[in-house]
């Protein structure tokens, strides 16, 4: 089973065994033969470090891709499913993530692979119907776009954190954290209470009236 994730949502986000990460872990403790493929999760990096370290832990066969390779891998049948966390659902369904995942989601309905949110109650906002229109979305700073984070390799610094400029000086860089997957593009919610329809049925059916 290959499952495709986005940024992350394991246990270092969350508790125990986090959200998306959840059933991962529950399948390869199975037996399940499991494999990962981890965006790198521009410009923060949470998948290529926090996700691939984690499962690194608990044993899982993972592989870190750059953010852009899930379609391609998609389109040449690698990819079984994916599964992502969500920061804020709105009450009929769409969800706000990490910034890349509205583009996975678009990937997964073009090449028939399915697309799983896993979220606890606690991320709906039952006063927000439209998530694209309603949920304001956090832009960072730009240098997280124009220079990145990393362990030093070799020198007399090795070891040592560094910060390095990746785009010509005066180059201005746009940051966005989050962006948003309407419903339409969600195969089914993963809830604490069970799987639900990504719409205000399906989750009221869960929930009743939050």
């Amino acid at each position: 089973l290959r499952v495709l994730t986005h940024c992350n949502a394991g246990w270092l986000a969350t508790v125990d065994w986090g959200t998306a990460l959840a059933p991962i872990y529950k399948a390869h403790r199975a037996g399940l033969h499991i494999h990962v493929w981890v965006d790198e999760t521009r410009p923060r990096n949470q998948g290529a470090s926090l996700t691939a370290w984690e499962l690194g832990r608990e044993e899982v066969p993972h592989t870190v891709i750059v953010d852009n390779a899930g379609g391609h891998l998609m389109q040449h049948g690698q990819v079984d499913a994916v599964i992502v966390g969500t920061d804020r659902t709105t009450r009929r369904g769409d969800v706000c993530n990490k910034i890349g995942t509205y583009l996975k989601a678009l990937a997964a309905r073009d090449n028939n692979v399915p697309f799983y949110v896993a979220l606890p109650a606690s991320t709906i906002d039952w006063t927000i119907d439209d998530g694209v229109a309603e949920i304001p979305i956090e832009a960072r700073s730009a240098e997280e776009v124009t220079a990145i984070q990393g362990r030093v390799l070799t020198g007399a610094s090795e070891g040592s954190i560094a910060s390095v400029q990746l785009t010509p000086a005066g180059s201005a860089g746009f940051n966005p954290g989050f962006d948003v997957t309407p419903a339409r593009l969600v195969t089914t919610l993963i809830t604490e209470r069970g799987v639900a329809a990504a719409s205000e049925a399906g989750l009221r059916g869960l929930y009743g009236d939050g």
